[in-house]
């Protein structure tokens, strides 16, 4: 009987131990929405740009065109979470996409909120939204 009665107590004190289990936490994402356009960490405007295919995995602005608009780069560890995806650069490196499409700052944005590169080069790179 005793023998019962502390195999009774262990599996509490087991059950127990399991709903103490703090969940599993989400990971953040990668950028917020501010104004009706996706920002990133630093709370700066991201934009996508006509010339890469959405769902393609690539981004197209490499060289000259990354150093004017900056990638929003993606740590080694990144995975697809959401509407998130990864895409390989030329160079090897890892960039955020959302809903397929590179995400990009624009050296010219100065400041949270400002969104100069909206409409730039023939209307070809605009603000991201969500």
């Amino acid at each position: 009987m005793i023998r019962i009665a502390s195999s009774a107590v262990l599996a509490s004190v087991l059950l127990a131990a399991c709903s103490m289990t703090p969940p599993t936490q989400k990971a953040p994402s990668p950028a917020t929405s501010l104004n009706g356009v996706l920002v990133g960490p630093s709370q700066m405007t991201l934009y996508v740009f006509d010339k890469d295919t959405a769902g393609s995995g690539k981004s197209v602005c490499n060289g000259g065109c990354a150093t004017n608009w900056p990638p929003l780069m993606a740590p080694a560890s990144a995975v697809p979470i959401g509407g998130w995806s990864v895409v390989i650069r030329d160079d090897g490196s890892r960039q955020w996409a959302y809903q397929g499409r590179p995400l990009y700052y624009w050296i010219k944005d100065t400041k949270p909120g400002d969104k100069t590169g909206d409409g730039f080069l023939n209307n070809s790179w605009h603000a991201a939204k969500p």
